[in-house]
């Protein structure tokens, strides 16, 4: 794919997911909340069996065995920032790979970025009714972000090893 042609289009596909992820942060919380849904799946006391018996204190709330449904629903959430913001690095790095940066620089410029972004969406987040921003969920994000930019330099080293190799 030509240089130009590529740019536009992971440009395009990195501006409309992070509208995807600011419509989802625009979403109150209600309209998100997943234990209603899990109740259908399974039942509280068979989920609590199923959980390892663990309780800890994020961002000064309680999450616990004791309450399954909400335990559940805490890895879940948390799973998909690292999968928004890994997916978001991703399409940041094909967009600015696209161009005549230097190969360091994209992935400096994708990691601040994809950063910026997790930290602005979570600043908007304090406006919507019911939701709450939180630095460390910037920090769950980075780590999307982190993952899927070593993922790629280990990629694009293997690739380099294999064409050197010819």
């Amino acid at each position: 794919m030509k240089k130009p042609i590529r740019f536009r289009l992971f440009l395009l596909l990195s501006l409309l997911w992070m509208g995807v992820i600011f419509w989802k942060s625009a979403q109150a919380y209600s309209q998100q909340d997943l234990k209603p849904w899990l109740t259908t799946l399974i039942s509280e006391e068979t989920l609590q069996g199923f959980l390892p018996h663990v309780q800890f204190t994020y961002d000064g709330d309680l999450v616990t065995y004791l309450k399954p449904y909400g335990f559940v629903e805490f890895f879940i959430r948390k799973g998909a920032h690292i999968t928004e913001y890994f997916l978001l690095a991703f399409l940041l790095w094909q967009t600015y790979a696209s161009t005549k940066l230097t190969r360091g620089f994209v992935y400096g410029l994708a990691l601040v970025t994809a950063v910026l972004y997790a930290a602005s969406d979570e600043w908007h987040q304090t406006f919507v009714p019911n939701r709450t921003g939180h630095i460390i969920d910037v920090g769950m994000d980075s780590v999307g972000v982190v993952l899927a930019l070593l993922l790629l330099l280990i990629w694009q080293t293997v690739q380099r090893k294999k064409l050197s190799r010819r």
